[in-house]
Order: C-alpha cells, then structure tokens, then sequence
C-alpha cells in the first residue's frame, strides 16, 4: 500500500492544480494565457513540472488586499499614512456640540414609569416599597 502514495500524491497535485487553473478568472492568470497553462499541466502534470510552475508562477496571489492586482497596490498603508483617507476626514463635518447645526438639541428622553403606574402588575421577584403584608422578622 504504502508504494503507492508516492503516485497518489503527484495524481493529487496534478488533479488541484488543473481544477485551480480552471476556476481561475482569465484576467487574474498571471505570465501566460489561461489555456497554455491548462496545456502546461496536462502535458508535464506526470512530473509535477506543470502543477509547480502553475502554483509558483501562474497561480493569482491570493494575499493581495482588497482584491489588488499591481504590485504598488498591495501594500498595505495605515490610515494616517493614507491620502484618500486624510481627504476623506476634510471632507465630512466633524459631529459634536460645536458644530455649526442649526438644529436645536434632541430633549432627553422622560424616565421610565414604574410598573404600578403604567398599569402594570410588579414581576414575581420585584416588591413594592410600601407593602403592607411584609413580615420583618
């Protein structure tokens, strides 16, 4: 059984790698066009030759952020390092008391009535803080 594996693991590779190639989107297949890799790993796939040059060379990265194709866009830039971010901040009014609104201040929400006041029963663990049948002892 075990001189087998050595078979069954290039077959592997070789059956990922083709079926890799072929859900790959024809504008994300890097160096070669889609259909000379499906030919590369058909034809030196027995080797592994084809399956390795496709995952080393062919192959899309998939670390790219957000979905970046060229190599300046995957570098990844903290927000205050970042333009379009900084803009975007000079942009948008800043929220808060000082701001130039013309609206008057939202009221403060009335508190919550008690239970007994809105015409509700108190819940099983809840007293009332007057009750008469309270035993103190």
């Amino acid at each position: 059984m075990l001189r087998y594996l050595p078979f069954l693991l290039i077959l592997a590779v070789w059956i990922y790698a083709f079926i890799d190639c072929l859900n790959t989107p024809e504008n994300e297949v890097r160096k070669l066009p889609k259909v000379a890799w499906v030919i590369i790993i058909l034809l030196f796939g027995q080797v592994l030759l084809g399956p390795v040059a496709w995952f080393a060379v062919g192959r899309p990265r998939r670390n790219a952020p957000y979905g970046a194709t060229r190599p300046d866009e995957r570098r990844w830039v903290a927000p205050d390092d970042n333009p379009d971010f900084l803009k975007s901040l000079n942009e948008s009014p800043a929220p808060g008391p000082d701001s130039s609104s013309d609206a008057p201040p939202a009221p403060e929400p009335a508190p919550d009535p008690a239970p007994e006041q809105r015409g509700e029963s108190p819940r099983d663990g809840d007293e009332l803080p007057n009750r008469k049948d309270r035993d103190d002892s």
